[in-house]
């Protein structure tokens, strides 16, 4: 089998696709370093840092030549887009989606998990669906513009250069995942 050729590669999808847990298996099986976006914006209290503090951390962390990253943030996605070589988009139906919201939401509250520092789940926050606190907001709010816009930004000039691997149904990626040899 073929060594898979991409050293910099994104993961992208809405909330709640699996980008963090695919990113982090490519990172395992391919040797590269995981990045996640949420990672690296997150402060404690669910505080978001300054744009300039988060493209600083974020080029810090693509310093390296073997990256799989973790996320869709637009004020660093020229920065992540420009130097990977392959964008994997987990493009999954709505009810997937939020099934898989709901699961991991109820799970990480549970068992309160700590995530990216001193923060855990809030099921209050969630509940509160005209919040942008909301996840399941969230992920209504940016479900439809992703669809659109991430074929209209892959269809760009400076982005045609890249890879694209496009899954619209979760075997879907397990196979794919599944087919790639270990380095």
């Amino acid at each position: 089998m073929q060594a898979f050729p991409h050293r910099r590669i994104v993961v992208i999808g809405t909330t709640s696709s699996g980008k963090s847990t695919l990113a982090e298996q490519l990172a395992a099986r391919l040797d590269l370093g995981f990045v996640e976006l949420d990672a690296l914006y997150w402060e404690p209290g669910w505080k978001g840092v300054d744009d300039e503090t988060f493209l600083g951390r974020v080029q810090a962390a693509l310093h390296s030549e073997r990256w799989a990253v973790a996320g869709n943030y637009s004020r660093v996605r020229d920065l992540i887009w420009s130097r990977a070589e392959a964008v994997i988009w987990l493009d999954y139906p709505l009810w997937t989606v939020f099934g898989r919201l709901t699961r991991r939401t109820f799970t990480r509250w549970r068992t309160q998990e700590l995530l990216w520092g001193t923060n855990r789940e809030s099921l209050w926050n969630h509940f509160k669906l005209w919040s942008d606190d909301s996840l399941f907001h969230w992920l209504f709010k940016t479900y439809g513009r992703r669809k659109r816009e991430i074929p209209q930004l892959l269809a760009l000039p400076e982005y045609r250069r890249l890879a694209v691997f496009h899954f619209t149904h979760p075997r879907e990626t397990e196979r794919w995942l599944e087919g790639l040899p270990h380095s």
